[in-house]
């Protein structure tokens, strides 16, 4: 295989494994009625193998970089993979919702060394002019999986049976597994750091209650004082883990990170982008079907749309970027990005179906690019012994940002019905929603205004025409 070829590959690989730890983050959430008839328990009940998900993911993300670091990163990649399918394999075996539980918690640890882990190795392996090429490529599954998820579990439960929601990762991983053997290095650090294990408990506690806070706005009204009792433990227990990340030697996160202005950029302006895009997949299939009355699946093929438009925009991002520099690109297009989300406002029953596909084709498009720049951004100035703490970091941001959005518009619903003194959801909750998705994604913007004209040239590009005498 020649070796300029060798990181399209990998790209390919990683994209592979993001999509599917992405589609299993809500493949199920179609899935859990018949799952619970199956199991014996209610649907409520049986939400904490959600919840038991994305809770592992967020306590085992921060040590990630240090496990590459160490035992390098294809036998964590590959470790990954296997430990993602042992769980998908226990899932579809399991008989009761605390073995499913206990599954899927597997599964979320493998989940969570795959995807920065993956990166990680990938970064380490690509000339930073490829950067934004690579990114473009793993945008691309990023933005499929949550939308695909929850179609695909549908269909499999509805034709085949839940069990193989799960099954269908073993062939997969075992394929992800031959495959990073082949292609994958494994570079480790010369210098052995130990684990800090004080920072992965205080850092695993403080990102575990702020999502499980998080979680608990989702559920509404009943469970906002458990969600904010949670929010500020996690907050506190943040607090604690940065102090303590400050003063040893061998932190578990090299804080130092966040005095690059471009991570710093990426970081803040792509968090606040993702809080208010990210809600798209959840938002536009609740207008859809319960407000529009179509049926799950002409919802599912209107929400893919958004989708379909980040597949053009792997051939243009580079271009774009090399034109106008990140600085200007994401300024522009984040307004424009902005404006897709509010667009969604004036969404009407009436609107012919071809039309809203076309405008959420246009959206994907642009969203697009700006995840693809913000995270390019973000890696830019990264030199390769702070690639390990960055892209945990940049994962755990991801999801901590993805849940956030979620349940920031999800309290808008609810405040919205209170304010009207509704119990159904009408138009106008969602055209409140959608404004304050808008809002947090244009906040963004003013991330991007302090960084020079030229930064991140080596991995854009861009250069500036000197000025005439």
């Amino acid at each position: 295989m020649p070796q300029a070829a060798q990181p399209k590959i990998v790209a390919i690989i990683v994209a592979s494994a993001i999509i599917m730890q992405q589609i299993d983050s809500t493949v199920i959430t179609t899935a859990l009625p018949q799952m619970a008839i199956s199991l014996g328990t209610d649907p409520v009940s049986l939400s904490i193998a959600i919840t038991a998900y994305l809770l592992s993911l967020a306590v085992f993300i921060p040590v990630s970089g240090w496990a590459a670091d160490r035992f390098g990163g294809r036998t964590i990649f590959r470790a990954a993979i296997a430990l993602f399918t042992l769980g998908s394999i226990l899932c579809g075996l399991c008989s009761s919702a605390a073995e499913l539980t206990a599954a899927r918690v597997l599964q979320g640890i493998g989940g969570a060394m795959m995807v920065p882990v993956g990166r990680l190795v990938l970064f380490r392996s690509v000339e930073r002019a490829s950067l934004v090429m690579i990114m473009a490529y793993l945008q691309v599954p990023a933005q499929l999986g949550p939308v695909l998820g929850p179609p695909l579990g549908g269909f499999i439960t509805t034709y085949f049976s839940w069990r193989w929601i799960f099954w269908i990762n073993v062939p997969l991983g075992i394929l992800g597994i031959v495959l990073v053997t082949l292609f994958f290095d494994n570079p480790k650090e010369e210098q052995r750091r130990p684990l800090d294990w004080l920072g992965f408990l205080l850092c695993g506690s403080s990102l575990c209650s702020i999502m499980f806070g998080v979680e608990m706005v989702r559920h509404g009204a009943s469970g906002l004082p458990e969600a904010a009792a949670f929010l500020a433990a996690g907050f506190v227990i943040g607090a604690l883990a940065l102090a303590h990340f400050r003063r040893i030697a061998h932190p578990l996160l090299d804080l130092s990170v966040f005095r690059i202005p471009t991570f710093r950029a990426g970081i803040a302006g792509g968090s606040l982008f993702r809080v208010g895009a990210g809600t798209l997949v959840f938002l536009l299939p609740l207008l859809l079907q319960v407000v529009f009355g179509m049926t799950a699946f002409a919802s599912g093929i209107l929400t893919f749309a958004s989708a379909a438009g980040s597949l053009s925009m792997k051939l243009t991002a580079g271009p774009i970027l090399r034109r106008y520099g990140f600085r200007t690109a994401l300024i522009v297009n984040g307004f424009i990005s902005a404006a897709t989300i509010a667009m969604c406002a004036i969404f009407t029953p009436s609107m012919p179906a071809l039309l809203i596909f076309a405008l959420l084709l246009m959206a994907g498009f642009f969203q697009s690019l700006q995840f693809t720049a913000t995270q390019a951004i973000g890696y830019s100035d990264v030199s390769q012994v702070q690639m390990s703490t960055a892209t945990s970091i940049s994962s755990m941001a991801q999801q901590l940002s993805r849940g956030f959005g979620i349940a920031f518009v999800a309290a808008l619903l609810q405040m919205s019905l209170a304010w009207r003194e509704a119990t159904e959801l009408t138009r106008f909750d969602f055209q409140v929603a959608f404004a304050g998705a808008a809002v947090m994604a244009l906040a963004g913007v003013f991330c991007f205004l302090s960084l020079r004209s030229d930064a991140g040239a080596g991995v854009s590009g861009h250069t500036i025409p000197p000025k005439a005498s």
